[in-house]
């Protein structure tokens, strides 16, 4: 392997970093819902052949990551082979966008909605909260992957003409984000309020698609880098603010807003 292709390998490795610290941010707070005490619910057909593989994949929510793991690989790779598609039908990318704007405006409407029947019944509780199925949280990180992952793979085949280094060098930033969704995750138990944070950046992702498909205005890496720590850390700086604030700390389920 010569150094031209070990560098090349290096930029996609640290473009995919940089391009999917929001994805890393949301598929950590979409996790942080499932049990961490748990093992996968496998389907009951299933179960005697799959069960084996429980102590392999821990629980609910790290199995969440390591099935996503496998799922975001194949999709990253079917993606990079039609490349040359998604580059030339900007709608994907609009399509892209909007699904991930419909994730972040479901996830503040449930918030808002669970505030208001606890505003109206303060016997109301948190727990009423229902429980996420871990297949359907499974799916909504492989549609969001690969909604993310459309800006990803244009930038990643610019890099290079060879498939398999541009596969090489996503295969390994794939496994940096899903370490970095672990860590995310537990960030999430320390500051509840990171769990909005990443669905803002869901809206500022869903938003700057659709700006650069539709109005052909588009931000550099390195200032979506900086929009999505900016985000991140007025979120906990305004959680902090408002729980320090005139009333004293504030109980963590309304920080939660639910």
């Amino acid at each position: 392997m010569d150094f031209g292709v070990i560098t090349i390998i290096a930029q996609l490795v640290f473009l995919e970093c940089i391009l999917s610290i929001d994805n890393a941010a949301v598929i950590g707070a979409m996790v942080a819902r499932l049990p961490n005490d748990q093992p996968t619910p496998w389907p009951a057909a299933l179960k005697p052949f799959l069960s084996r593989f429980d102590s392999l994949l821990g629980s609910q929510r790290d199995a969440a990551l390591k099935v996503g793991l496998f799922g975001a690989y194949a999709g990253r790779i079917a993606m990079l082979a039609l490349a040359s598609i998604i580059i030339k039908n900007p709608w994907m990318q609009i399509l892209g966008a909007l699904y991930l704007i419909y994730l972040a405006l479901r996830h503040f409407a449930e918030r808002l909605q669970h505030h208001q029947r606890r505003r109206a019944n303060p016997q109301y509780e948190r727990a009423a909260r229902p429980a996420q199925s871990f297949w359907n949280i499974v799916l909504t990180i492989e549609l969001a992957d690969l909604a993310f992952s459309l800006d990803n793979v244009v930038a990643a085949v610019s890099l290079s003409e060879r498939l398999w280094v541009v596969i090489l060098g996503v295969a390994i930033g794939i496994v940096v984000i899903r370490f970095a969704a672990t860590i995310f995750t537990r960030l999430i138990a320390w500051e509840p309020a990171l769990e909005h944070a990443a669905y803002l950046l869901l809206l500022a992702i869903g938003g700057e698609l659709i700006a650069a498909n539709v109005f052909d205005s588009e931000l550099s890496d390195p200032m979506k880098f900086v929009i999505s720590l900016v985000i991140l850390a007025l979120t906990v700086i305004g959680a902090r603010l408002y729980a320090w604030g005139g009333a004293g700390r504030v109980p963590e389920a309304e920080r939660d807003l639910g």
